[in-house]
C-alpha cells in the first residue's frame, strides 16, 4: 500500500495538469504517508524530486526542507543550462546557423518554463547537417568546448561522428559540467533505421522560432514525434525512464497538435508501434489528452502489444537504476517496436545504401561481413540494460 502511494506521488509530480487539481490530490495523499523520506530518496533516483518539490512549495502542507534544497539545486544547475543554450545560439547566429533546441532543452525553452520541473543532463540541438562541421568548429574554437563522448564505446572522430548522427562536448560554467549533444539526425538511435528517422533538415525547415530568443524549437506535430520516439529509444524504461513520459505530456498540453498531421507522418515512417507506445504510456501514467481516435490510429499488431507490455510490465517505469532488460530481453524488444516483419529484416540487415553511410568500404560483395560487425556492435555497444 505504502509503495503505491509513493508511485502516485511521484507521478503527480511529474504531471503538468492544473496546479490546484495536484494540490487537491496531494494533500490527501500526503495524510496516508509514512515515511517522506523514503519518498524522498525515491523521487531522487527517478529526478523528479524537484518537480514534487516545486509542487509542495505551491501547497500548505509540511515538508522536509530537503525539497526546497533539491528544487532550489535543480533550478541553479537549469539557469546555467538554459543562459548556455542561448549562448550557443546567438554565438552560431552570427554565422547565419540556427539550431533547434530538442527533448527536454526545448520544452524548458518554449513551452513549459518551470526550470525546477525541467532536470536534464545535457543540452540536445539539431542542426542542419550542412551546417554541422562549421558548428562543431565554433563550438570548440569559439565555445571553448572539449569534444568528447561520455561512452567509452565512442572514439572521438569527427567524421565517424558525423556519420553516427552526431557529437558530444562538454565544458566547466560556473561550477558545473555542461555536456552538450549536437546531431544532424534527430534521433540516431542504433534501433531506429534512416528510412524511419524524419529528416533533419526537414524538421529544420519546419522549426519555429522562440520570441526573445535565438533558439529555435521544433513544430509542434515533428517535437511530439521526435520525444516520442525519444523515449522509446530509451525502451520507456531505462534511465531517465519514468521522468521522459513528461515530455510527451507537456508538448500535448502546451501545443496545439493538429493530429491528422501527426498521425500521417508516423504513419509514412512506419513507426505506429514505437510511437503508440510513448502516448499509452503519457495517457496511462500522466493522463495526458490524447483522443482515443489517435490509438485507433496507430495501434500495433496483437503480438507486439503484448510483447512490449509484457517486457515494460516485467521491467517497471519508476526506478531507473534497477536492471531493465537481460541481454536477450532487450534485443527481442528492440525488435518488437518496428512495425512489420519486412521492417524487422531491415533493421537486422540494412540495404546497401544504409550500410554505407556507416562503413563506406562496404559493398555487394562484401556485405555480408559488415552486417557481422554491425550486429555486434548492436549487442555490446549500448547502453545498460
Amino acid at each position: 500500500m505504502e509503495k503505491d502511494i509513493y508511485k502516485k506521488l511521484l507521478t503527480l509530480g511529474l504531471q503538468s495538469s492544473t496546479v490546484r487539481s495536484r494540490i487537491l490530490t496531494l494533500s490527501s495523499l500526503w495524510q496516508k504517508l509514512e515515511n517522506e523520506k523514503i519518498l524522498f530518496n525515491a523521487a531522487k533516483t527517478d529526478e523528479v524530486a524537484s518537480h514534487l518539490g516545486w509542487l509542495l512549495k505551491q501547497s500548505n502542507l509540511q515538508y522536509g526542507n530537503f525539497w526546497i534544497e533539491e528544487l532550489e539545486k535543480v533550478e541553479v544547475r537549469m539557469q546555467v543550462l538554459m543562459e548556455t543554450l542561448e549562448l550557443f545560439a546567438s554565438s552560431l547566429a552570427q554565422s547565419n546557423i540556427h539550431i533547434v533546441a530538442l527533448k527536454n532543452a526545448g520544452i524548458a525553452k518554449g513551452i513549459y518554463p518551470v526550470l525546477a520541473c525541467s532536470p536534464m543532463g545535457d543540452i540536445d540541438l539539431l542542426v542542419s547537417s550542412k551546417d554541422f562541421h562549421k558548428a562543431h568548429d565554433i563550438i570548440v574554437k569559439e565555445l571553448g568546448f572539449t569534444f568528447k563522448f561520455r561512452s567509452e564505446l565512442e572514439e572521438e572522430n569527427l567524421e565517424e561522428a558525423f556519420k553516427g548522427g552526431g557529437t558530444e562536448y562538454y565544458k566547466e560554467i560556473n561550477g558545473y559540467t555542461v555536456w552538450l549533444e549536437l546531431q544532424w539526425r534527430p534521433i540516431a538511435g542504433r534501433w531506429i533505421q534512416p528510412h524511419n528517422e524524419p529528416k533533419g533538415d526537414d524538421l529544420m525547415n519546419r522549426s519555429v522560432a522562440i520570441e526573445g530568443s535565438s533558439v529555435r524549437i521544433l513544430s509542434p506535430e515533428d517535437n511530439l514525434l521526435q520525444v516520442c520516439l525519444h523515449t522509446a529509444k530509451h525502451s520507456y524504461v531505462r534511465a531517465p525512464g519514468f521522468r521522459l513520459h513528461s515530455d510527451v505530456d507537456r508538448i500535448v498540453r502546451y501545443q496545439e497538435i493538429n493530429w491528422d498531421k501527426f498521425i500521417s507522418n508516423t504513419l509514412n515512417l512506419q513507426l505506429k508501434t514505437a510511437v503508440y507506445f510513448s502516448l499509452f504510456f503519457a495517457k496511462d501514467l500522466l493522463n495526458t489528452p490524447i483522443p482515443q481516435r489517435v490509438f485507433e490510429s496507430l495501434k500495433p499488431s496483437w503480438y507486439r502489444d503484448k510483447i512490449i507490455h509484457y517486457y515494460v510490465n516485467k521491467a517497471g517505469i519508476f526506478n531507473q537504476k534497477k536492471k531493465k532488460f537481460s541481454r536477450l530481453g532487450y534485443i527481442i524488444f528492440n525488435l518488437s517496436l518496428y512495425d512489420s516483419m519486412g521492417e524487422n529484416m531491415k533493421a537486422i540487415f540494412p540495404p546497401l545504401d544504409t550500410m554505407r553511410l556507416r562503413y563506406p568500404k562496404c559493398s555487394s560483395i562484401n556485405i555480408p561481413y559488415y552486417w557481422g560487425i554491425r550486429l555486434m556492435n548492436l549487442v555490446f555497444k549500448r547502453a545498460t540494460l
